[in-house]
C-alpha cells in the first residue's frame, strides 16, 4: 500500500541510476526522489541536508493522553493552561 508521501516523490527507474546519474542527482538535490524498480518504489534518495532534517526529528514521541508519562502530562496541561490564560487577556 503507497503513503501519501510515496504518491508525491518523482519517480526514477533503477536502471537510471547507471544511465541518467546526474538526471536523479539533480533531482534529489531539489526534493526526496522514489527509485522504483518492477514500477514499485522500493529507495528514496535525498540530499544529505533532507535527510539530516528528517533524522533530527526522529527523536520525537507520541503518547495518547490515558497512557502519557507524568512529567509529560503535566508540561501539556501548564501550556494549555498557559495558553487559555494569554487567550483571556
Amino acid at each position: 500500500m503507497e503513503t501519501k508521501i510515496m504518491q508525491e516523490l518523482p519517480e526514477f527507474k533503477a536502471a537510471d541510476l547507471t544511465r541518467h546519474t546526474s538526471d536523479l542527482f539533480d533531482a534529489a538535490i531539489r526534493s526526496p526522489i522514489a527509485i522504483t524498480k518492477h514500477r514499485k518504489p522500493k529507495f528514496v534518495l535525498m540530499s544529505m541536508d533532507q535527510y539530516q532534517q528528517l533524522a533530527r526529528g526522529a527523536t520525537q514521541q507520541a503518547h495518547m493522553v490515558d497512557e502519557m508519562p507524568e512529567d509529560l502530562k503535566a508540561l501539556m496541561i501548564e501550556g494549555l493552561e498557559r495558553d487559555l490564560t494569554q487567550s483571556d487577556d
